[in-house]
């Protein structure tokens, strides 16, 4: 029988532009903060997995960015493992992590996630963040990663079942949250108008709209069920950990990889979409959350915009979505990204996400993806975690 697995600690470096900050300053912080949460120390961890994207391409560390940062936080002489993910490792490293404590191999893993975008010559940030699609795929079809986003909300605007409104309104909440977060690379808010009227990306999308070059960090340390003692707070749990990669979609039509993986992580867990009380999706472009309500099943396809327009996944609705600011506020350090979703939802769960906190949460969803492949994401996370209390 799988060991029940449980969020031990959690901790992050805020999301942020820092160029007198090293990867070791970053990773430093949110792992120590992280382990500090756990209330444990360095040599009380017995395995490490450590995602980073761009490390190799923007500081030239190749190979062990892992154990150089480890080194900074007193974790040596464990096994550690890279992740390399594309916007998915952090959610990749936190996979592993949990399925190392359940095949029985430790008893204390931490999951850690950092990257340094932030560089003197922007062009090699993007050039990096290109390198996650399939390079041939890109170059038969002549666009940039960042207008895949673009065709998609294109065809939507099209059938009319999203307007440039509701592609407005959605990244007003998100900074709206992200305003709320002290962890937030953005903590202003904007109009509906700010949005439309700023820079357009790649139709129609808007720079307010999407997520900007960041430097940040997060951790998390997971545990087996009851070998730390940590009494006076709420315990959470790993309820389900579901990953998947890219596939060449059906012509036809067909659920996407983000919509598999859910089903994969509600089969885990034994409960559906509807008892979902509060989730972090993928918004890397802010719009993407009007998409991925429907393939996590939280309204039926075609009702993103309708669900949005409810109230629903506003921070006092019944399903608030990216309470954290999403990855357009928050920020999207690529390889820490995954992990701070996680952290946000453990904070939500606890009750200890301050002003943004949602009304009584049990259930939390957090989905990443990353990368492309012809049409779909190269790889895909799905993570249910439970508050095991009773709210009181």
């Amino acid at each position: 029988m799988a060991e029940d697995v449980v969020v031990a600690g959690v901790g992050m470096h805020p999301f942020g532009r820092y160029p007198d900050r090293s990867l070791k300053d970053l990773a430093r912080v949110a792992g120590l903060r992280a382990l500090l949460d756990a209330g444990i120390g360095p040599r009380r961890v017995r395995m490490v997995y450590s995602s980073n994207a761009m490390a190799g391409m923007l500081q030239g560390q190749e190979m062990v960015r892992g154990q150089t940062v480890l080194r900074e936080i007193g974790i040596e002489g464990v096994p550690v493992v890279n992740v390399e993910n594309a916007c998915a490792g952090g959610s990749t490293a936190f996979a592993q992590a949990v399925m190392a404590i359940r095949s029985g191999a430790a008893d204390v893993v931490l999951a850690l996630g950092f990257e340094k975008m932030f560089v003197a010559d922007r062009s090699r940030t993007l050039d990096a963040l290109e390198s996650a699609a399939d390079l041939d795929v890109v170059a038969g079809l002549g666009i940039q990663f960042t207008a895949v986003y673009g065709l998609r909300l294109r065809l939507r605007l099209a059938d009319g079942s999203i307007t440039r409104r509701d592609l407005a309104e959605v990244s007003v909440k998100s900074h709206a949250n992200g305003a709320r977060n002290p962890y937030a690379q953005h903590q202003v808010t904007v109009t509906a108008e700010q949005v439309l009227e700023s820079r357009c990306i790649a139709d129609p999308l808007t720079l307010l709209m999407c997520s900007s070059i960041c430097d940040g960090a997060a951790a998390v340390v997971l545990a087996r069920s009851g070998v730390l003692s940590q009494p006076g707070r709420p315990t959470v749990r790993v309820l389900a950990s579901a990953s998947g990669s890219g596939f060449t979609l059906d012509p036809a039509g067909g659920p996407s990889g983000a919509t598999l993986c859910a089903e994969r992580a509600y089969e885990q867990a034994g409960v559906g979409p509807g008892d979902v009380n509060v989730a972090e999706v993928h918004d890397a472009m802010a719009p993407a959350e009007l998409l991925y309500s429907e393939a996590l099943g939280f309204c039926p396809p075609g009702d993103g915009a309708r669900f949005f327009r409810s109230g629903a996944t506003a921070l006092d609705g019944r399903l608030p979505i990216n309470p954290s600011g999403g990855l357009a506020s928050r920020g999207h350090p690529v390889g820490a990204t995954g992990l701070a979703q996680l952290a946000e939802l453990t904070w939500q769960l606890r009750g200890e996400a301050g002003e943004r906190q949602v009304r009584r949460p049990r259930i939390a969803l957090a989905q990443n993806s990353g990368g492309w492949l012809e049409g779909e994401s190269a790889a895909v996370n799905v993570h249910l975690l439970e508050r095991m209390e009773p709210w009181i």
